[in-house]
């Protein structure tokens, strides 16, 4: 692979409100595979305060609002006012909720609020580079704000001395951390912090998480798919073992590792709510990523949905677009409250799902999701959508089904949000059963 080869992040691109210089962290050029650098998938907007940094400039959406104390509903009840971003989501008739949208909102949206579940007795790790050396104290915040309980949290550095501080990828720990504890606020939070973010230190802090024993790990990175991906396969082949990664955030085509078979690729929409949190419509986010990948074979379960015989992506979709954000909290680099998209976005919260639904299975009795499966959750999850063909007998998904990244979303299975987006308070109790 060339040494120009360029690698993209699935989390913080800069549609932001006083975020600067970190577009050039979303395309990094990068040296031979096993030094080149990853970088998170995501896009932020500075809510208050300021940030500082000779490169960086400020951008006229703005909110001038002290978030502090408890934040309880949507976040114009607040008297936070977000403008919309342009080119971002189509525009509903209703009234829509302003973002950036609350822990609340999201899993009233989801249907994460009607299950009666908190991911007890579950670990979610989360993957990713660099150190965020707030993060403790940040989600404490984060945490009062909307009146969660501080989760049982332990930080991981798998090498010898603390990584160094990068501030585009604290910011995706920040997202991370704060929304995986908000879907699953019982569940335990393992930060693993790889060196650097070159694959072999992110693939090796994968390793370690899994050594840990969590039956869930969020990967909010990725990049390009290329020729020899699939010979790293054997990182995420661990049946029982959910995961999770982004699609990306440059519209159509496939990234590593989210292309791997074994790993849930997790795409974006554009999620509009009411000012009651309910779905006013999801599309297909412009941005998120999506497509097929000629270095992996189509996989026995997206038999019957795709045409080919390559492996496609995503897997599922989740709100994404910035324009449609969610708060988070990050005083890393002297911010404060965000609004943050990217696909990024929504793989800690579907590591949050997925420990719901473990947890469940444990109180059944039943192993950890995809346990003694050749592909693990993914064969549970297109099972779940009629598994030879797209269906949905039982409604497990909302199939977005207008808006484009490139491919169009349509009715079942595409390449612009996979099998749609999650409908919580069914698909976690079909997952409990599977």
């Amino acid at each position: 692979m060339s040494s120009k080869h360029r690698l993209r992040s699935s989390a913080r691109r800069a549609v932001n409100i006083g975020v600067e210089g970190l577009e050039s962290r979303a395309l990094l050029s990068v040296a031979p595979l096993s030094g080149r650098p990853f970088a998170p998938f995501h896009s932020a907007a500075e809510i208050g305060g300021s940030h500082g940094g000779a490169a960086r400039h400020r951008v006229k959406n703005h909110i001038h609002h002290d978030l502090g104390g408890r934040l309880q509903g949507p976040a114009a009840s607040l008297g936070v006012t977000v403008r919309p971003m342009a080119g971002h989501g189509a525009q509903p008739q209703a009234t829509p909720a302003s973002a950036p949208y609350t822990p609340g909102q999201i899993r009233h949206a989801y249907g994460f609020d009607q299950l009666g579940l908190d991911g007890s007795g579950q670990t979610i790790a989360i993957v990713d580079a660099y150190d965020d050396p707030t993060i403790a104290s940040d989600l404490h915040v984060f945490d009062q704000a909307f009146g969660l309980p501080d989760p049982e949290f332990v930080k991981y550095v798998p090498t010898s001395g603390t990584p160094q501080y990068n501030a585009g990828w604290a910011g995706e720990i920040a997202l991370d951390v704060e929304w995986a504890h908000a879907i699953a606020p019982g569940a335990q939070i393992v930060l693993i912090e790889a060196r650097s973010s070159s694959l072999t230190d992110l693939l090796s802090a994968v390793d370690f998480a899994t050594s840990l024993g969590a039956n869930q790990i969020s990967m909010s990175w990725g990049g390009p798919a290329f020729s020899r991906m699939s010979n790293y396969d054997y990182h995420f082949n661990h049946p029982g073992v959910t995961y999770l990664a982004a699609a990306g955030d440059s519209g159509a085509g496939a990234e590593f590792p989210s292309a791997s078979p074994y790993v849930t690729s997790v795409g974006g929409t554009s999620l509009q709510l009411d000012t009651d949190g309910n779905r006013l419509s999801e599309t297909a986010w412009s941005s998120g990523g999506g497509g097929t990948t000629s270095f992996e074979a189509k996989p026995s379960y997206q038999v019957g949905f795709l045409g080919g015989r390559k492996r496609g992506t995503p897997d599922v979709a989740y709100n994404a677009d910035p324009g449609t954000g969610f708060l988070v909290y990050d005083s890393s680099s002297g911010g404060a409250w965000w609004q943050v998209g990217g696909t990024s976005a929504g793989v800690p919260q579907l590591a949050g799902l997925v420990a719901l639904a473990n947890e469940g299975r444990a109180l059944a009795g039943n192993s950890s999701l995809g346990t003694g499966l050749t592909y693990g959750t993914n064969q549970v999850l297109y099972a779940m959508a009629g598994g030879s063909g797209y269906s949905n007998p039982d409604g497990d998904y909302f199939d977005v089904t207008s808006g484009s990244n490139g491919y169009s979303a349509t009715t079942g299975y595409d390449l612009a949000t996979g099998l749609g987006s999650p409908v919580a308070n069914r698909l976690v109790p079909s997952l409990i059963n599977a």
